[in-house]
């Protein structure tokens, strides 16, 4: 059997550079943020029976004092929140270096709130209620970036 042209940049790869052996895999953890206790429900439900693993937050704070943000591969966040906003929480994610594919789910959303978001690198910015195919779909979409 005649080994792949990638197989062998792989190989010599690893033995000249070993380090690479422990570059980290895909992480995969999707962590939700919104104080609306149903709707965290429900886009963890959506997501579990999806095969994702979800975790959610009730506040940007609690996100934030979790450790968690290293490990998360996509953030869904509300924008408007008692406390640190979902605009301010990506703010706070970059200021911190965190490049994390965020989409914004809001009842609130405005052309300004969705510029904002865009600008600061969200993926997605959708209206409440969305369709869960859509959603599934935008964290797929997040995942691969």
């Amino acid at each position: 059997m005649i080994a792949s042209p990638a197989r062998v940049i792989a190989f010599f790869a690893l033995q000249t550079y070993p380090s690479l052996m422990n570059v980290p895999r895909k992480k995969h953890l999707i962590a939700i943020v919104d104080d609306d206790e149903s709707a965290r429900s429900a886009i963890h439900g959506v997501l579990k029976s999806d095969g994702f693993k979800p975790q959610a937050f009730a506040s940007a704070e609690e996100f934030l004092a979790s450790g968690q943000q290293s490990e998360t591969a996509c953030l869904i966040s509300d924008i408007r929140m008692p406390g640190m906003s979902g605009l301010e929480l990506q703010a706070r994610l970059a200021e911190e270096g965190y490049r994390i594919p965020i989409i914004f789910v809001t009842a609130y959303g405005d052309t300004r709130m969705r510029t904002q978001a865009m600008r600061g690198g969200a993926i997605v910015f959708l209206g409440k209620p969305f369709d869960d195919k859509v959603l599934l779909e935008s964290v797929r979409s997040a995942l691969e970036t």
